[in-house]
This record gives structure tokens, sequence and C-alpha cells, in this order.
């Protein structure tokens, strides 16, 4: 995979889907489809929520959140109150729901955030927080199905648990087979070198932190 592969500034690998409508790589939209069809047979409809995402998708979800004009989430899902917190603070709270424009595991075409369209009441609103996934959650089952079934196609939770950088997202499934070797190839160096020739929010302050946000919210994941 190519620099502008592996940071979402290119779309060379990535198939778009229109029934399902999303997008992934080709390896990661056959194992998705299969898990599907084996997901049906016990009452969950798969769906994916977000698939692939480039660059610039992230970095604007980035700057709307470090501008205040999106809200920052506390581990159970409330908002923080932006107007009191300092820069740092304000990074670290992005950081542990949203990652860096070129380094999101999404740009890779190999992660799936996934919801169950049979469980969602009419009128439904996703929100994508821990509370929708736990055992009293809306898509409580899919979380018991996931934790039961998903390895089966070839995919892992990235962020099953807390570690101390990217919050939990039992949504959040990775297909080991191509998100293994992107994560080994991705670089401090060139990472540092992409961002700092953006219009990154807190850009300077984020490049100072960035070994530490390397190890800290890139490299550590669940194995």
């Amino acid at each position: 995979m190519n620099f502008e592969e592996l940071t979402g500034q290119a779309t060379s690998h990535i198939l778009q889907l229109e029934e399902p409508r999303f997008a992934a790589a080709p390896q990661t939209v056959r194992a998705f489809l299969a898990m599907r069809e084996a997901a049906r047979l016990e009452g969950l409809e798969l769906s994916v929520f977000s698939g692939f995402r480039d660059f610039n998708s992230q970095l604007r979800i980035w700057n709307m959140k470090a501008e205040g004009r999106r809200p920052l989430l506390d581990l159970s899902g409330e908002p923080l109150d932006y107007g009191s917190l300092t820069s740092e603070e304000i990074i670290e709270g992005i950081l542990r729901w949203s990652a860096l424009p070129g380094a999101s595991r999404h740009h890779w075409g190999s992660e799936l955030d996934l919801i169950d369209l049979n469980a969602m009441p009419p009128g439904y609103r996703v929100q994508l927080v821990l509370s929708e996934y736990s055992s009293e959650g809306v898509f409580g089952p899919l979380n018991q199905w996931l934790e039961a079934r998903a390895e089966e196609f070839g995919f892992f939770r990235p962020y099953r648990i807390d570690r101390g950088g990217v919050a939990p997202e039992p949504w959040h499934l990775s297909l080991r087979e191509i998100s293994q070797p992107r994560l080994d190839q991705l670089e401090l160096a060139a990472l540092t070198k992409l961002l700092a020739g953006t219009n990154l929010g807190l850009r300077d302050e984020v490049l100072v932190k960035l070994p530490n946000i390397f190890e800290q919210y890139i490299l550590n994941i669940c194995p």
C-alpha cells in the first residue's frame, strides 16, 4: 500500500458497494458479506454505519471537534464542557473517540462500524456510544454476537477494552489480514510531515505531542 492510500489521500484500494451501500477494501467487503449472512440466520441484520473514511473527512471531523462545533464526549458518552478545557484536554478529548487524520484505521478499508438494523425502533438515531452496546442497550445482542462470532470471519476488535488510549468501541471491527500490515507500515516521521502541511486544528500542539499520541492512541490496540 502506498503512502497516499495508507493515509486516506487515495481510494485506489477501496471498493464502493451500492447494495448494501458502504466502502471498504475488497477483502473486507467479502468478509463482511459472509458474516452478514451468518448473522441473518440468527435474526440480526448487520449494517455498516461507517466504513472507509478519507483524509479530508477525518480532518473535517477533527477540526469541528477542535473548534467546539461538534461535541467532545467523556467515556460515558456525555458532553464535556468545551469552554473549560485546555488545548491539551481538547486534544485528549478528541483522541479518545476520533483518530488523527492520516492515522485513522478507517483509511485502510479494513475497519467497519456495525449496527443491527433489526434491533432499531422506527426513527431510531444511532449514536455509537457504549450504552447502546451494553447488555441493556439496543445493540446488546449484536455486541454479544460479534464477541462470539466475528473472529470466524477474520475480524477483531482493536478497541475492545480501555487500554488508556482510544475509548472502548464495541461496534468497531477490523479485518486483521489488512490492518496489521498497515499499522506496521505507518511511520511517525511521515505522519508528522503530512500533518505539518495541513490546517489541522491545534496543529502545533498536536505536533509537539505526536510521539506520545502515536504510542498511546495509534499503536496501543487490543491484540
